[in-house]
């Protein structure tokens, strides 16, 4: 019990420290969260993998319709055999992608922010043919929505600088 209270004890000590760093809510009143939804054009979808890019970006970032930025990528995925039973049998897959974007500023065509994000899926192909096909679907849409949030996050932790 007494060391239920030292954590308490300091963890009340922990929060006028975290005020006092300037510390706001990107989503809060004045945050920069606020000056960028609806605000980011974002590049056209032209297969299943960036439909489901987009769609997770427009969800997180809003339609722009009044945009003062324009979102490039490129999106490269691979599939690679991850568990290997005996010689010949593979028993799961893993979905390797990586988002390369540029966010330019509209009016005058300066690049504000670039970079690159990756992560990895997995799916299990034990199944049925029907059931492995699903897996590796399913496996694809959410590593989509994994890049699209640390793209979002990437522009939301940096766009008090670049912001207007």
């Amino acid at each position: 019990m007494l060391l239920f209270n030292r954590r308490s004890f300091l963890t009340m000590c922990m929060l006028p420290v975290v005020a006092a760093c300037g510390f706001t809510p990107v989503y809060g009143p004045g945050g920069s969260a606020e000056n960028i939804r609806g605000k980011i054009a974002l590049q056209a979808a032209t297969d299943k993998n960036t439909f489901a890019l987009v769609g997770r970006l427009e969800n997180r970032l809003g339609v722009a319709s009044n945009a003062n930025y324009r979102l490039s990528y490129t999106l490269t995925t691979s599939s690679e055999a991850f568990s290997i039973k005996g010689s010949t049998d593979t028993e799961r897959f893993q979905v390797v992608g990586e988002l390369n974007f540029q966010l330019t500023e509209i009016d005058n065509n300066t690049i504000v922010n670039s970079g690159a994000v990756n992560s990895f899926t997995s799916y299990s192909t034990t199944g049925s043919t029907v059931g492995t096909l699903s897996a590796e679907l399913d496996a694809k849409d959410r590593l989509m929505v994994i890049l699209a949030d640390l793209l979002v996050d990437r522009l939301l932790v940096t766009s008090a600088d670049w912001a207007q």
